[in-house]
């Protein structure tokens, strides 16, 4: 190379990535969603650690949400930064914490890879047929991000994983019913078309202004079936002691608390999406980690 050559970048970032990935606006979502939320009572460096991972999460989401262009191509260059990351060499600003968390609590790679995955599969499944097939993507979207926070803990067993697989699915399930009407505008149904057809509704009906009984049937179907896995995940709070429980019943309870507003808005997620107010959320979080039935 000619010493007048300038060296090339360490890091090739697609421009069309530069577009999506701004640290600070995929941050600042942090401010309300579960996860992070949950992590806000957490001491550092703790803390900070599931804030590394869920900016992971929320970078791979808006690559296959949002990016203009070569959405498979924008995540195999995050699949890259992710080996980056596990060798000691960050590139994009987001990848500079998890590759200390990485380094400090000695996390898996296959979590990371199972996290593209899912939204690789988003680029080519619009649909799902059946309620297991819907189980089986979220085994990619949402349970390694479980995984990765019992690693950050340092609880990991087997027996926790299968709890906090419940948990996880329920929370990424839950996010599905309240957001009918924006998954609807990326092209993606995440209700399973086989419920639907139980109960006589249609593709049509989720554009509709206002939800019809039929398709409140469905959703209540669907809570119900979420009900029961964030039931069998409880287990996983009682397992735990110290910040993990704190943090853990975080997800929990806001999980139940999530489904709780549904109920009470009716299922209404088209003209609007339910959340749980701070409060009720709180005391879902305390009820869990007393252990009263929710």
């Amino acid at each position: 190379m000619l010493l007048s050559e300038p060296a090339p970048p360490r890091f090739d970032t697609p421009p069309n990535v530069h577009m999506v990935a701004d640290p600070a606006r995929i941050m600042a979502r942090a401010t309300s969603e579960n996860f992070p939320v949950a992590a806000r009572w957490l001491p550092q460096p703790m803390r900070g650690h599931l804030l590394a991972i869920y900016g992971f999460a929320r970078l791979a989401d808006q690559l296959g949400d949002a990016v203009p262009g070569d959405r498979i191509a924008a995540l195999d260059w995050l699949a890259e930064q992710v080996d980056h990351a596990f060798a000691g060499d960050p590139g994009h600003p987001l990848m500079r914490p998890l590759a200390d968390t990485i380094a400090e609590c000695g996390l898996s790679r296959e979590p990371f890879s199972r996290l593209i995955e899912a939204n690789r599969t988003d680029q080519q499944v619009f649909y799902y047929n059946r309620f297991e097939d819907l189980l089986g993507y979220c085994d990619l979207s949402a349970n390694p991000v479980g995984e990765l926070v019992l690693e950050v803990f340092g609880v990991a067993t087997p027996e926790r994983i299968a709890l906090s697989n419940a948990v996880c699915t329920a929370l990424q399930l839950v996010e599905h019913w309240q957001d009918v009407r924006e998954d609807l505008t990326l092209g993606r149904v995440y209700i399973p078309l086989e419920d639907l057809a139980r109960f006589g509704c249609s593709l049509e009906d989720l554009q509709a202004p206002r939800v019809e009984n039929s398709l409140r049937a469905v959703l209540a179907l669907e809570a119900t079936r979420t009900s029961a896995l964030l039931d069998q995940g409880r287990p996983l709070v009682m397992s735990l002691r110290g910040w993990p429980r704190l943090a853990v019943a975080g997800y929990v309870g806001g999980g139940r608390s999530a489904l709780n507003a549904l109920a009470r808005a009716d299922y209404e997620v088209l003209a609007d999406a339910p959340r749980p107010t701070r409060r009720r959320m709180i005391g879902s979080i305390l009820r869990t980690l007393n252990g009263t039935r929710l």
